[in-house]
């Protein structure tokens, strides 16, 4: 059965509000077996399709689709060639980089929630116990990064956290700390002092789409507090 399912999604960066329509092939009632039955707070039955993320309805006689909310986004607009192979260079690196920051934020948030309510010397002191358990576990995997991977994962942790890499250094570990870890980071042409601005930055721009794009179709898991961030 194929039925067509209007979606309204808010286009990122101020393309403004369009209509997209898309078509699926969906099971009728009769097709999915009854413990996959639901009913809602209305009464109303439906079943879940994982796949189109959507909840199935029947009402009169008619299938009626339900998406959860998404956010689809235009690619940004190229100026030559280059561009278009510069958009799919960065693509192969942010899904090469994207399982590591996953879990170098899950880490650090993680301790953050250990360290809120401590004053600053017991802080100071558990993250000196953990930093080198840290330490030793991505530097080996940031060394391994080439620049542009280094450059990505900067930018993912600061969209995530709103601090560039070397402000969530600073605060762990101090500004001495955060100064040499800035100068190793420029020998790799790595500023780990730059932010992230998709309206702003080329680069910061082209990863939000791919990143939008990505977790519309399922090919990247979204981090929690992902659609926090104010584009």
């Amino acid at each position: 059965m194929k039925i067509k399912s209007f979606l309204i999604a808010s286009i990122a960066l101020g393309s403004g509000i369009q209509g997209s329509a898309q078509e699926y092939k969906i099971k009728s009632f009769s097709e999915v077996p009854p413990e996959s039955i639901k009913t809602d707070e209305t009464g109303a039955k439906y079943y879940v399709d994982e796949k189109n993320k959507a909840r199935i309805y029947e009402m009169e006689n008619e299938m009626v689709v339900v998406m959860d909310e998404m956010i689809l986004r235009a690619k940004p607009r190229f100026n030559n060639q280059l561009d278009k192979n510069y958009y799919a260079f960065l693509n192969k690196k942010l899904a090469r980089v994207y399982p590591l920051f996953l879990t170098a934020l899950q880490q650090y948030r993680t301790l953050e929630q250990e360290t809120a309510n401590m004053d600053k010397s017991l802080k100071k002191s558990i993250i000196r116990q953990k930093q080198g358990v840290l330490a030793a576990e991505y530097e080996a995997k940031l060394k391994d990064l080439t620049t542009t991977e280094g450059k990505v994962f900067s930018k993912l942790m600061s969209r995530a956290t709103g601090q560039s890499v070397y402000e969530i250094i600073k605060d762990l570990k101090g500004s001495w700390s955060a100064f040499w870890w800035n100068v190793k980071g420029n020998i790799a042409e790595i500023d780990l002092k730059d932010g992230y601005d998709p309206h702003n930055d080329r680069t910061d721009l082209y990863l939000e789409s791919l990143l939008q794009e990505s977790w519309n179709r399922g090919a990247l898991p979204k981090y929690p507090g992902a659609d926090s961030f104010k584009k």
